[in-house]
Protein backbone atom coordinates (compact mmCIF):
# COMPACT_ATOMS: atom_id res chain seq x y z
CA UNK A 1 0.00 0.00 0.00
CA UNK A 2 1.08 3.55 -0.72
CA UNK A 3 0.46 7.14 0.31
CA UNK A 4 0.58 9.90 -2.30
CA UNK A 5 1.63 13.49 -1.65
CA UNK A 6 1.18 16.49 -3.94
CA UNK A 7 2.99 19.82 -3.62
CA UNK A 8 1.11 22.50 -5.59
CA UNK A 9 3.90 24.99 -6.16
CA UNK A 10 4.12 28.22 -8.10
CA UNK A 11 6.66 26.79 -10.54
CA UNK A 12 5.41 23.21 -10.81
CA UNK A 13 3.41 20.44 -9.18
CA UNK A 14 5.43 17.64 -7.59
CA UNK A 15 4.08 14.23 -6.64
CA UNK A 16 5.70 11.64 -4.37
CA UNK A 17 4.73 8.08 -3.44
CA UNK A 18 5.82 6.50 -0.16
CA UNK A 19 5.47 2.88 0.91
CA UNK A 20 3.01 2.62 3.78
CA UNK A 21 4.82 0.26 6.14
CA UNK A 22 8.31 1.74 5.84
CA UNK A 23 7.62 5.37 4.91
CA UNK A 24 10.34 5.06 2.28
CA UNK A 25 10.12 7.09 -0.93
CA UNK A 26 9.14 4.89 -3.88
CA UNK A 27 9.07 7.50 -6.67
CA UNK A 28 8.68 11.21 -7.39
CA UNK A 29 7.70 13.22 -10.44
CA UNK A 30 6.97 16.83 -11.30
CA UNK A 31 5.35 18.82 -14.08
CA UNK A 32 5.97 21.00 -16.02
CA UNK A 33 9.69 20.71 -16.63
CA UNK A 34 9.76 24.44 -17.32
CA UNK A 35 8.25 26.88 -14.83
CA UNK A 36 4.49 27.42 -14.85
CA UNK A 37 3.69 30.92 -16.12
CA UNK A 38 2.60 33.78 -13.86
CA UNK A 39 0.41 36.43 -15.47
CA UNK A 40 1.00 40.05 -14.44
CA UNK A 41 -1.43 42.46 -16.07
CA UNK A 42 -0.16 45.33 -13.94
CA UNK A 43 2.90 46.03 -11.82
CA UNK A 44 2.86 43.95 -8.60
CA UNK A 45 0.05 41.70 -9.86
CA UNK A 46 0.50 37.93 -10.06
CA UNK A 47 -2.12 35.42 -11.22
CA UNK A 48 -2.26 31.76 -12.24
CA UNK A 49 -5.03 29.62 -13.74
CA UNK A 50 -6.18 27.03 -11.17
CA UNK A 51 -6.89 24.59 -14.00
CA UNK A 52 -3.19 24.80 -14.90
CA UNK A 53 -2.35 23.40 -11.45
CA UNK A 54 -4.85 20.60 -12.01
CA UNK A 55 -3.40 19.73 -15.42
CA UNK A 56 0.13 19.75 -13.97
CA UNK A 57 -1.05 17.40 -11.19
CA UNK A 58 -2.48 15.00 -13.75
CA UNK A 59 0.75 14.97 -15.75
CA UNK A 60 2.88 14.41 -12.64
CA UNK A 61 0.63 11.50 -11.65
CA UNK A 62 0.91 10.06 -15.14
CA UNK A 63 4.70 10.19 -14.83
CA UNK A 64 4.51 8.22 -11.57
CA UNK A 65 2.54 5.52 -13.35
CA UNK A 66 5.10 5.53 -16.17
CA UNK A 67 7.75 4.70 -13.57
CA UNK A 68 5.94 1.47 -12.79
CA UNK A 69 4.04 2.59 -9.69
CA UNK A 70 0.65 0.92 -9.25
CA UNK A 71 -1.27 4.00 -8.14
CA UNK A 72 -4.36 1.84 -7.48
CA UNK A 73 -2.59 0.82 -4.27
CA UNK A 74 -2.68 4.41 -2.92
CA UNK A 75 -4.91 4.51 0.16
CA UNK A 76 -4.44 8.13 1.24
CA UNK A 77 -3.57 11.46 -0.39
CA UNK A 78 -1.97 14.56 1.13
CA UNK A 79 -1.85 18.05 -0.38
CA UNK A 80 0.66 20.85 0.18
CA UNK A 81 0.14 24.13 -1.62
CA UNK A 82 1.37 27.68 -2.19
CA UNK A 83 -0.02 29.79 0.65
CA UNK A 84 -2.22 32.92 0.68
CA UNK A 85 -3.73 32.53 -2.81
CA UNK A 86 -7.40 33.24 -3.62
CA UNK A 87 -9.56 31.01 -5.81
CA UNK A 88 -13.21 31.93 -6.35
CA UNK A 89 -15.76 29.53 -7.87
CA UNK A 90 -19.42 29.68 -8.91
CA UNK A 91 -22.22 27.31 -7.99
CA UNK A 92 -20.96 24.81 -10.58
CA UNK A 93 -17.57 24.86 -8.82
CA UNK A 94 -15.94 26.50 -11.83
CA UNK A 95 -13.29 29.22 -11.32
CA UNK A 96 -14.67 32.69 -12.02
CA UNK A 97 -11.27 34.28 -12.59
CA UNK A 98 -7.57 33.37 -12.32
CA UNK A 99 -6.20 32.87 -8.83
CA UNK A 100 -4.62 35.91 -7.19
CA UNK A 101 -1.52 34.19 -5.83
CA UNK A 102 0.77 34.74 -2.84
CA UNK A 103 3.20 37.21 -4.46
CA UNK A 104 0.46 39.53 -5.76
CA UNK A 105 0.48 42.78 -3.77
CA UNK A 106 -2.54 44.64 -5.17
CA UNK A 107 -4.45 44.44 -1.86
CA UNK A 108 -1.78 45.99 0.41
CA UNK A 109 -3.55 49.34 0.80
CA UNK A 110 -6.88 47.64 1.56
CA UNK A 111 -5.30 45.55 4.30
CA UNK A 112 -3.51 48.55 5.79
CA UNK A 113 -6.75 50.53 5.79
CA UNK A 114 -8.61 47.74 7.61
CA UNK A 115 -5.76 47.48 10.13
CA UNK A 116 -6.22 51.15 11.01
CA UNK A 117 -10.02 51.10 10.86
CA UNK A 118 -10.46 48.06 13.10
CA UNK A 119 -7.67 49.18 15.39
CA UNK A 120 -4.24 47.62 15.45
CA UNK A 121 -4.62 46.19 18.94
CA UNK A 122 -7.97 44.53 18.13
CA UNK A 123 -6.57 43.02 14.92
CA UNK A 124 -3.46 41.68 16.57
CA UNK A 125 -5.29 40.26 19.60
CA UNK A 126 -7.79 38.38 17.45
CA UNK A 127 -6.03 37.72 14.13
CA UNK A 128 -2.38 37.80 15.35
CA UNK A 129 -1.57 39.76 12.17
CA UNK A 130 -2.44 42.81 10.15
CA UNK A 131 -4.93 41.89 7.36
CA UNK A 132 -2.10 42.98 5.08
CA UNK A 133 -1.97 41.48 1.62
CA UNK A 134 -3.41 38.12 2.59
CA UNK A 135 -6.34 36.17 1.13
CA UNK A 136 -9.13 38.10 2.87
CA UNK A 137 -7.80 41.39 1.51
CA UNK A 138 -7.52 39.93 -1.99
CA UNK A 139 -11.21 38.98 -1.79
CA UNK A 140 -12.03 42.54 -0.73
CA UNK A 141 -10.15 43.75 -3.82
CA UNK A 142 -12.35 41.54 -6.03
CA UNK A 143 -15.46 42.88 -4.27
CA UNK A 144 -14.45 46.48 -4.95
CA UNK A 145 -12.98 46.13 -8.42
CA UNK A 146 -14.84 43.21 -10.02
CA UNK A 147 -18.37 43.38 -8.58
CA UNK A 148 -19.86 41.25 -11.37
CA UNK A 149 -17.40 38.47 -10.47
CA UNK A 150 -17.98 38.88 -6.75
CA UNK A 151 -21.77 38.56 -7.16
CA UNK A 152 -21.33 35.11 -8.75
CA UNK A 153 -19.07 33.69 -6.02
CA UNK A 154 -20.38 30.57 -4.35
CA UNK A 155 -17.25 29.76 -2.33
CA UNK A 156 -13.71 31.04 -1.93
CA UNK A 157 -10.77 28.69 -1.56
CA UNK A 158 -7.04 28.49 -1.11
CA UNK A 159 -5.07 26.72 -3.86
CA UNK A 160 -4.95 23.42 -1.95
CA UNK A 161 -8.69 23.61 -1.27
CA UNK A 162 -9.30 23.91 -5.00
CA UNK A 163 -7.24 20.81 -5.77
CA UNK A 164 -9.06 18.83 -3.05
CA UNK A 165 -12.38 20.05 -4.46
CA UNK A 166 -11.45 18.89 -7.99
CA UNK A 167 -10.73 15.44 -6.57
CA UNK A 168 -13.70 15.01 -4.25
CA UNK A 169 -16.37 17.48 -5.37
CA UNK A 170 -16.44 18.80 -1.77
CA UNK A 171 -15.52 22.36 -0.76
CA UNK A 172 -13.75 22.54 2.59
CA UNK A 173 -10.70 24.02 4.29
CA UNK A 174 -8.78 23.81 7.56
CA UNK A 175 -8.25 26.13 10.51
CA UNK A 176 -4.61 26.40 9.46
CA UNK A 177 -5.77 27.42 5.98
CA UNK A 178 -8.18 30.07 7.25
CA UNK A 179 -5.48 31.47 9.51
CA UNK A 180 -3.06 31.95 6.59
CA UNK A 181 -5.75 34.00 4.85
CA UNK A 182 -6.28 36.06 8.06
CA UNK A 183 -9.73 34.55 8.25
CA UNK A 184 -9.42 32.89 11.67
CA UNK A 185 -10.10 34.55 15.03
CA UNK A 186 -7.73 32.96 17.54
CA UNK A 187 -9.36 34.66 20.51
CA UNK A 188 -12.84 33.45 19.60
CA UNK A 189 -11.69 30.16 17.99
CA UNK A 190 -13.95 30.81 15.01
CA UNK A 191 -13.86 32.38 11.53
CA UNK A 192 -12.79 36.03 11.69
CA UNK A 193 -16.17 37.74 11.79
CA UNK A 194 -14.60 41.10 12.73
CA UNK A 195 -12.68 41.24 9.46
CA UNK A 196 -15.51 39.80 7.37
CA UNK A 197 -17.82 42.53 8.67
CA UNK A 198 -15.19 45.21 8.04
CA UNK A 199 -14.89 44.04 4.44
CA UNK A 200 -18.63 43.45 3.98
CA UNK A 201 -18.05 39.78 3.12
CA UNK A 202 -20.68 37.11 3.80
CA UNK A 203 -19.38 34.32 6.04
CA UNK A 204 -21.25 31.85 3.81
CA UNK A 205 -18.56 32.33 1.16
CA UNK A 206 -16.09 30.48 3.38
CA UNK A 207 -15.75 26.71 2.93
CA UNK A 208 -16.81 24.28 5.62
CA UNK A 209 -14.10 23.31 8.10
CA UNK A 210 -12.43 19.93 7.99
CA UNK A 211 -9.55 18.52 10.08
CA UNK A 212 -5.97 19.06 8.92
CA UNK A 213 -5.36 15.35 9.62
CA UNK A 214 -8.23 12.97 8.94
CA UNK A 215 -10.75 12.32 6.22
CA UNK A 216 -11.38 15.43 4.10
CA UNK A 217 -13.28 13.74 1.29
CA UNK A 218 -13.15 10.76 -1.06
CA UNK A 219 -11.97 10.82 -4.65
CA UNK A 220 -14.86 10.47 -7.07
CA UNK A 221 -15.13 7.66 -9.61
CA UNK A 222 -14.54 10.00 -12.56
CA UNK A 223 -11.41 11.58 -11.08
CA UNK A 224 -10.10 8.22 -9.86
CA UNK A 225 -10.25 6.89 -13.40
CA UNK A 226 -8.61 10.06 -14.73
CA UNK A 227 -5.70 9.83 -12.25
CA UNK A 228 -5.37 6.07 -12.13
CA UNK A 229 -6.33 5.91 -8.44
CA UNK A 230 -8.90 3.73 -6.72
CA UNK A 231 -12.40 5.15 -6.37
CA UNK A 232 -13.05 6.29 -2.81
CA UNK A 233 -9.40 6.93 -1.98
CA UNK A 234 -9.37 9.37 0.93
CA UNK A 235 -7.70 12.77 1.17
CA UNK A 236 -6.35 12.72 4.72
CA UNK A 237 -4.09 15.77 5.00
CA UNK A 238 -3.78 19.34 3.69
CA UNK A 239 -1.54 22.29 4.58
CA UNK A 240 0.18 25.35 3.15
CA UNK A 241 3.72 24.88 1.90
CA UNK A 242 5.57 26.36 4.89
CA UNK A 243 3.60 24.52 7.61
CA UNK A 244 3.98 21.42 5.46
CA UNK A 245 7.73 21.95 5.14
CA UNK A 246 7.85 22.09 8.93
CA UNK A 247 5.81 18.88 9.10
CA UNK A 248 8.16 17.17 6.62
CA UNK A 249 11.03 17.98 9.01
CA UNK A 250 9.04 16.86 12.09
CA UNK A 251 9.01 20.42 13.43
CA UNK A 252 5.95 20.20 15.66
CA UNK A 253 6.93 21.43 19.12
CA UNK A 254 7.79 24.79 20.70
CA UNK A 255 11.36 25.91 20.01
CA UNK A 256 11.77 23.81 16.88
CA UNK A 257 12.45 25.68 13.64
CA UNK A 258 12.16 24.71 9.98
CA UNK A 259 14.16 26.66 7.44
CA UNK A 260 14.36 26.95 3.66
CA UNK A 261 16.70 29.03 1.51
CA UNK A 262 15.80 28.80 -2.14
CA UNK A 263 15.06 31.91 -4.22
CA UNK A 264 13.58 33.39 -1.07
CA UNK A 265 14.16 32.13 2.45
CA UNK A 266 11.85 31.21 5.29
CA UNK A 267 12.34 30.63 8.98
CA UNK A 268 9.26 28.93 10.44
CA UNK A 269 9.25 28.38 14.18
CA UNK A 270 6.70 26.70 16.44
CA UNK A 271 5.36 28.34 19.59
CA UNK A 272 2.67 27.47 22.11
CA UNK A 273 1.83 31.09 22.93
CA UNK A 274 -0.71 33.36 21.22
CA UNK A 275 1.80 36.14 20.61
CA UNK A 276 2.35 38.49 17.71
CA UNK A 277 4.76 41.06 16.38
CA UNK A 278 3.13 44.51 16.77
CA UNK A 279 4.75 45.63 13.50
CA UNK A 280 3.70 42.44 11.61
CA UNK A 281 7.28 41.92 10.40
CA UNK A 282 6.80 38.24 11.07
CA UNK A 283 3.43 36.50 10.88
CA UNK A 284 1.70 33.97 13.11
CA UNK A 285 -0.55 31.22 11.77
CA UNK A 286 -2.11 28.03 13.12
CA UNK A 287 0.36 25.19 12.69
CA UNK A 288 -0.82 21.84 11.35
CA UNK A 289 -1.16 20.35 14.86
CA UNK A 290 -2.82 23.40 16.45
CA UNK A 291 -5.88 22.76 18.61
CA UNK A 292 -7.77 24.87 21.11
CA UNK A 293 -6.58 22.55 23.86
CA UNK A 294 -2.93 22.35 22.74
CA UNK A 295 -1.87 25.49 20.92
CA UNK A 296 0.76 25.20 18.21
CA UNK A 297 1.44 28.40 16.31
CA UNK A 298 3.76 28.74 13.35
CA UNK A 299 5.70 32.02 13.34
CA UNK A 300 6.85 32.75 9.81
CA UNK A 301 9.74 34.99 8.76
CA UNK A 302 10.30 35.50 5.04
CA UNK A 303 13.37 37.08 3.43
CA UNK A 304 12.71 37.65 -0.28
CA UNK A 305 16.35 37.79 -1.33
CA UNK A 306 18.27 34.67 -0.29
CA UNK A 307 19.28 32.19 -2.98
CA UNK A 308 18.47 34.80 -5.61
CA UNK A 309 21.29 36.98 -4.27
CA UNK A 310 23.73 34.07 -4.49
CA UNK A 311 22.48 33.39 -8.04
CA UNK A 312 22.88 37.07 -8.91
CA UNK A 313 26.49 37.01 -7.72
CA UNK A 314 27.24 33.92 -9.82
CA UNK A 315 25.78 35.58 -12.91
CA UNK A 316 27.53 38.89 -12.15
CA UNK A 317 30.83 37.02 -12.12
CA UNK A 318 29.98 35.76 -15.65
CA UNK A 319 29.50 32.27 -14.21
CA UNK A 320 33.27 32.00 -13.67
CA UNK A 321 32.49 29.95 -10.57
CA UNK A 322 29.76 27.38 -10.04
CA UNK A 323 27.97 27.11 -6.71
CA UNK A 324 30.30 24.45 -5.34
CA UNK A 325 33.35 26.55 -6.25
CA UNK A 326 31.68 29.61 -4.69
CA UNK A 327 31.20 27.65 -1.46
CA UNK A 328 34.86 26.64 -1.51
CA UNK A 329 35.92 30.24 -2.12
CA UNK A 330 33.71 31.49 0.73
CA UNK A 331 35.30 28.97 3.09
CA UNK A 332 38.76 30.39 2.34
CA UNK A 333 37.83 33.74 3.95
CA UNK A 334 37.62 34.41 7.68
CA UNK A 335 34.38 35.03 9.56
CA UNK A 336 33.23 38.59 8.88
CA UNK A 337 34.63 38.70 5.33
CA UNK A 338 37.30 41.18 6.46
CA UNK A 339 34.71 43.91 6.90
CA UNK A 340 32.84 43.40 3.60
CA UNK A 341 29.08 43.48 4.24
CA UNK A 342 26.25 42.29 1.97
CA UNK A 343 22.53 43.03 2.29
CA UNK A 344 20.09 40.64 0.53
CA UNK A 345 17.15 43.02 0.07
CA UNK A 346 17.08 43.36 -3.73
CA UNK A 347 14.07 41.15 -4.47
CA UNK A 348 11.15 43.43 -3.72
CA UNK A 349 9.71 44.99 -0.59
CA UNK A 350 10.56 43.03 2.54
CA UNK A 351 7.84 42.36 5.10
CA UNK A 352 10.46 42.00 7.83
CA UNK A 353 11.52 45.59 7.04
CA UNK A 354 7.98 46.94 7.33
CA UNK A 355 7.42 46.53 3.56
CA UNK A 356 10.32 48.85 2.78
CA UNK A 357 12.10 48.52 -0.55
CA UNK A 358 15.73 49.25 0.35
CA UNK A 359 17.48 47.29 -2.40
CA UNK A 360 20.43 44.95 -2.18
CA UNK A 361 23.88 46.38 -1.52
CA UNK A 362 27.50 45.83 -0.52
CA UNK A 363 29.16 48.02 2.08
CA UNK A 364 32.82 48.70 2.99
CA UNK A 365 34.33 47.39 -0.25
CA UNK A 366 38.11 47.79 -0.23
CA UNK A 367 39.46 47.50 -3.79
CA UNK A 368 42.92 46.64 -2.48
CA UNK A 369 41.77 43.81 -0.25
CA UNK A 370 38.46 42.26 -1.22
CA UNK A 371 38.28 39.50 -3.85
CA UNK A 372 35.69 37.20 -5.40
CA UNK A 373 36.07 34.95 -2.39
CA UNK A 374 35.20 37.82 -0.03
CA UNK A 375 32.08 38.55 -2.11
CA UNK A 376 31.06 34.89 -1.93
CA UNK A 377 31.39 34.77 1.86
CA UNK A 378 29.82 38.20 2.43
CA UNK A 379 26.72 37.21 0.45
CA UNK A 380 26.23 34.00 2.45
CA UNK A 381 26.83 35.79 5.74
CA UNK A 382 24.46 38.60 4.77
CA UNK A 383 21.64 36.14 4.13
CA UNK A 384 22.26 34.43 7.47
CA UNK A 385 22.42 37.77 9.29
CA UNK A 386 19.05 38.75 7.78
CA UNK A 387 17.69 35.48 9.20
CA UNK A 388 19.31 36.30 12.54
CA UNK A 389 17.57 39.69 12.60
CA UNK A 390 14.21 38.04 11.98
CA UNK A 391 14.87 35.39 14.63
CA UNK A 392 15.54 38.20 17.13
CA UNK A 393 11.97 39.40 16.48
CA UNK A 394 10.72 35.88 17.16
CA UNK A 395 12.70 35.83 20.40
CA UNK A 396 10.97 39.05 21.46
CA UNK A 397 7.75 37.07 21.04
CA UNK A 398 9.04 34.40 23.42
CA UNK A 399 10.19 31.82 20.87
CA UNK A 400 13.78 30.65 21.39
CA UNK A 401 15.28 28.21 18.88
CA UNK A 402 16.40 24.86 20.23
CA UNK A 403 17.05 23.19 16.86
CA UNK A 404 16.85 24.26 13.20
CA UNK A 405 15.90 21.61 10.64
CA UNK A 406 16.17 21.94 6.87
CA UNK A 407 16.27 19.89 3.73
CA UNK A 408 19.80 19.63 2.35
CA UNK A 409 19.16 21.79 -0.69
CA UNK A 410 19.96 25.23 -2.08
CA UNK A 411 21.90 27.39 0.41
CA UNK A 412 21.89 24.60 2.99
CA UNK A 413 24.38 22.73 0.82
CA UNK A 414 27.01 25.33 1.77
CA UNK A 415 29.19 24.58 4.83
CA UNK A 416 29.80 28.32 5.35
CA UNK A 417 26.07 29.08 5.31
CA UNK A 418 25.13 26.34 7.78
CA UNK A 419 28.08 27.00 10.12
CA UNK A 420 27.24 30.71 10.19
CA UNK A 421 23.56 30.06 10.93
CA UNK A 422 24.48 27.71 13.77
CA UNK A 423 27.05 30.23 15.00
CA UNK A 424 24.74 33.25 15.19
CA UNK A 425 21.73 31.37 16.64
CA UNK A 426 23.52 28.92 18.93
CA UNK A 427 21.20 26.18 17.65
CA UNK A 428 22.29 22.96 15.93
CA UNK A 429 21.35 22.60 12.26
CA UNK A 430 19.91 19.20 11.27
CA UNK A 431 19.82 18.40 7.54
CA UNK A 432 17.38 15.90 6.04
CA UNK A 433 16.53 14.22 2.76
CA UNK A 434 12.94 15.37 2.22
CA UNK A 435 10.73 17.83 0.32
CA UNK A 436 7.18 19.17 0.25
CA UNK A 437 5.49 16.36 -1.69
CA UNK A 438 7.12 13.68 0.43
CA UNK A 439 6.04 15.57 3.54
CA UNK A 440 2.48 15.70 2.20
CA UNK A 441 2.55 11.93 1.70
CA UNK A 442 3.75 11.44 5.28
CA UNK A 443 1.03 13.80 6.49
CA UNK A 444 -1.50 11.68 4.61
CA UNK A 445 -0.19 8.55 6.33
CA UNK A 446 -0.55 10.14 9.76
CA UNK A 447 -3.98 11.54 8.88
CA UNK A 448 -5.08 8.11 7.70
CA UNK A 449 -4.17 6.73 11.12
CA UNK A 450 -1.36 4.55 9.83
CA UNK A 451 1.05 5.91 12.46
CA UNK A 452 0.35 6.62 16.12
CA UNK A 453 2.71 9.60 16.43
CA UNK A 454 4.63 12.08 14.32
CA UNK A 455 7.90 10.61 15.58
CA UNK A 456 6.85 7.20 14.32
CA UNK A 457 5.75 8.63 10.97
CA UNK A 458 9.07 10.36 10.37
CA UNK A 459 11.48 7.73 11.72
CA UNK A 460 12.29 6.72 8.14
CA UNK A 461 13.31 10.24 7.08
CA UNK A 462 17.05 10.21 6.45
CA UNK A 463 19.08 12.62 8.58
CA UNK A 464 22.05 13.63 6.44
CA UNK A 465 24.03 15.48 9.06
CA UNK A 466 24.12 17.82 12.06
CA UNK A 467 26.07 21.07 12.22
CA UNK A 468 26.73 21.97 15.85
CA UNK A 469 27.52 25.58 16.83
CA UNK A 470 31.30 26.09 17.08
CA UNK A 471 31.42 27.16 20.73
CA UNK A 472 34.92 28.64 20.41
CA UNK A 473 33.73 30.91 17.59
CA UNK A 474 30.34 32.10 18.89
CA UNK A 475 31.72 35.49 19.93
CA UNK A 476 33.37 35.93 16.52
CA UNK A 477 30.09 35.16 14.72
CA UNK A 478 28.16 37.53 17.01
CA UNK A 479 30.67 40.35 16.43
CA UNK A 480 30.35 39.89 12.66
CA UNK A 481 26.55 40.06 12.96
CA UNK A 482 26.70 43.21 15.08
CA UNK A 483 28.94 44.90 12.50
CA UNK A 484 26.42 43.94 9.82
CA UNK A 485 23.53 45.26 11.92
CA UNK A 486 25.13 48.70 12.41
CA UNK A 487 24.92 49.36 8.66
CA UNK A 488 21.57 47.57 8.49
CA UNK A 489 20.06 50.02 10.98
CA UNK A 490 21.27 52.90 8.81
CA UNK A 491 19.72 51.36 5.68
CA UNK A 492 16.24 50.83 7.15
CA UNK A 493 15.78 53.84 9.45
Amino acid sequence: MYFLGYDIGTSSVKASIIEADTGKLEASAYFPKEEQPITSHQTAWAEQDPEMWWNSLKEATKELRAKGIDTKKVIGVGISYQMHGLVVVDGELQPLRPSIIWCDSRAVTLGDKAFRSLGEELCLEHLLNSPGNFTASKLKWVKENEPSVYEQIYKIMLPGDFIAMRMTGEVNTTISGLSEGILWDFKGEQPAQILLEEYGIDKELLPELCPTFGEQGKITATIAEELGLAEGTKITYRAGDQPNNALSLNVMNPGEIAATAGTSGVIYGVSDELKYDPASRVNTFAHVNHTEEERRLGILLCINGTGIQNSWLKNAMSNQLGYEAMNTAAASVNIGSEGLLAYPFGNGAERVLGNQLVGGSFQNIDFNKHTQAHLCRAVQEGIVFAFRYGISIMQEMGMNPTVIRAGKANMFQSPVFTATLAGVTGAPIELYETDGSRGAAMGAAYGFGYFDSFDEAFKSTDKLGVIEPETNKLEEYENAYQQWKIKFDELVK
